[in-house]
Formats: structure tokens, sequence, C-alpha cells
């Protein structure tokens, strides 16, 4: 007798292929909407820009704040190995306006990658400045628990919406970088800012090599305070090591022969000095002054910080800086917090007119 033959209904065959359509559905639809968020990005030489989808809709600054402290820290983390493994790959991007090298290292590159697709993946709607170039063809998916960490929400108790479009972020993936390749480690940070219609509204500084976060949020909250008291007679100033010459001079005809100035690196690490940190590696300062050219990814987020705080970061002539379009200021920066700010202005004219030569 021959065997007898199995024979499948059609409408069967039809149910099991939907099923195993709709299983594939569900375990690739996450992974392919985050590439189709990133699709079309592309960088610009001397820093990197993805710009805003239309009609974004709103954000939520606490989950803003969240992805900002991960991307922070995620990003130190790519420094810290980098720099523990030696090879930095240094180049030279160019020379800055002061005629000294500009350079990257691979742990620029690779904290770059990681903090701008994390905030990327999360809010693809929103406007992100980078100091690094981005590239396309190197994109990577970082996806967002959205888990908002406990310190955030005891500080932040309910979310901020505003519109996607009002949004800026700068990030800053290693400043510092001329002191990370001299391996003067305790100056390095990442930092994220978010700018909502050009004003800073939240900032984030990170130190890798410690692993301390300082972050606030204006009208919001924050992990870090001022200090209890500032020396506003014979202030201690931190300067950028290259400027502590041209600097000396002009603070010690205005504030006397007391004065002392800190040379440091990194405009992270300078903000710092202005607050109650519980780091053993940070200077103390009362006053933060840079007399040159900067760009806006050093000091967005140090900016926020000040604010949330009650202190101010300005230009050297007292204008109030606005973090849209051009990606640099001219003229310098005076910092200060608990201290009459407008009245240092105008005890300090001539480092103004020395950030404008």
């Amino acid at each position: 007798m021959a065997p007898m033959g199995i024979r499948l209904s059609p409408l069967g065959v039809a149910v099991f292929c939907l099923l195993g359509l709709g299983v594939l559905y569900h375990l690739y639809s996450g992974f392919l909407a985050g590439r189709f968020s990133l699709f079309g990005l592309g960088g610009e030489p001397g820093g990197g820009a993805a710009g805003p989808a239309a009609d974004g809709g709103t954000v939520d600054l606490r989950e803003m704040l969240a992805v900002s402290v991960l991307a922070a820290v995620r990003g130190g983390d790519e420094v810290r190995r980098v720099r523990e493994s030696n090879v930095l790959h240094e180049k030279s991007k160019g020379k800055t306006r002061e005629g000294a090298e500009d350079k990257m290292t691979s742990g620029d590159v690779l904290s770059n990658r990681k903090m701008f697709y994390l905030l990327k993946t999360a809010f693809p709607s929103v406007q992100i400045n980078t100091e690094e170039h981005v590239d396309a063809a190197d994109q990577e998916v970082i996806l967002w628990d959205h888990k908002i960490p406990e310190d955030i929400l005891k500080e932040v108790t309910t979310p901020k919406e505003v519109p996607a479009e009002s949004v800026t972020v700068w990030i800053d993936p290693l400043d510092a970088t001329q002191e990370y390749t001299e391996d003067l480690r305790k100056y390095v940070t990442t930092m994220v800012c978010v700018a909502v219609n050009g004003k800073p509204m939240l900032g984030v500084i990170h130190k890798p090599f410690s692993e301390y976060t300082a972050w606030a949020m204006v009208d919001g909250g924050s992990n870090v305070k001022a200090r209890s008291s500032y020396n506003e007679k014979t202030p201690r100033i931190v300067v950028s090591r290259s400027h502590s010459g041209m600097v000396k001079q002009v603070a010690l005809q205005t504030f006397g022969n007391q004065t002392t100035i800190i040379p440091a690196g990194g405009a992270g690490y300078k903000v710092l000095a202005l607050l109650d940190v519980p780091d053993k590696s940070q200077e103390k300062a009362d006053l933060y002054i840079h007399v040159t050219y900067i760009k806006k990814w050093d000091i967005c987020a140090g900016n926020a910080i000040l604010k949330a705080l009650g202190g101010h970061m300005t230009t050297l002539s007292g204008e109030e800086i606005s973090y849209t379009g051009s990606d640099g200021i001219e003229g310098g920066l005076l910092a200060s917090i608990r201290m009459n700010h407008q009245a240092l202005v105008r005890k300090l004219p001539d480092l103004e007119k020395t950030g404008h030569k």
C-alpha cells in the first residue's frame, strides 16, 4: 500500500506566515525606529550639528536632564578608557585664534559618538551642536531605558514640556583636550547643555577621572550648590593657563596685590571652581575670567548651572550670551556667583578691551 500523503491547508499556511511576520515585527520595530530616526544625519567641519525635524512636538526637560547626565557619564567612560590605554591617536585640527594647536584625540571622537547618538536617539527632533565632527557613516543606536534617576526626581518633581523646535543642545565631549594630552586629568570634563530659545536652561559637567557629576536646571533644582562665602575685595580668579599673565596685570591693578590668579585648564573645571564641589582635586576660586574668543559648547553647561544657582555668566562687557546662531562669542566672559556682577563688569574695563584685541 502506498503511504498516505499529508495535505497542507492553504488557510493554515497563511495564518502561520502571518504569525511569523508579527513576531519579526515586534522584534525589530524598535531597532528600525532607532535607525530611521538617525537617517540622514551629517557632519560639519570643525564641529557637528544635527538639525531639528519639522513639527517635532514637545520634549520634557526633566527627561532631557536625565539623558544629558547619562550622556556625559557615558562619554566620560570613553575619555577615561582611552587615557588609561595611553593610546590617544593625537592629531591637530588646526590652529586656534591664539596660534595654539587645536588638538583632537580618540577620547574626543569616541566620547562624541556616545554622547551625540544617545541624545539624538532619545530626542531626534531637537537641534544638537557638538564640538567634534559627526560622521553619518559611523552611526550608533544607543537606547535610553526611560528611567529618571531618583536624585533628579527629588529635585524636579514634575515634567517640564517645551516645544522641540525651541531647544538647542550643546555637547563638549572632552573639555581640556590640551591638558588631556599632558595627562593633567583633573581639568578634564564632559559637558551637556540644553538651551531653550537661546537661554541656558540645564547643564551637566562630569569629571571622568573622579567620577563627579554636577547638574542643575533653571527653576528646577540641582545636585550642587554655591559656597557659603566669596571674597569680592581680593578675589581668587581662575583663568586659562595661557591667559594668566595678561589677566594678572589688570587684576592686580583693580583688586590690589592680595589678588590670587589660578591658572587652570578647561571651562568646565573653572566653573566648578566657583561652586561647593566635594572633589579634593578641585581648586577654589571667586571669579572666572576669560579674555578671548570662546566656543559655546565650552561654556553653555557652566552658564546654565550658575544661572540655576543665582549666579551670572556674561561677556566682559556684561551682555547675556545667546546659545543660538554662531558657535562662539567674542570678547571673553566673566562668571560670578553671590557677587554684584555688574559692579565687577564696571571694575574691569581694561580686560574687556583686551578681549577684543
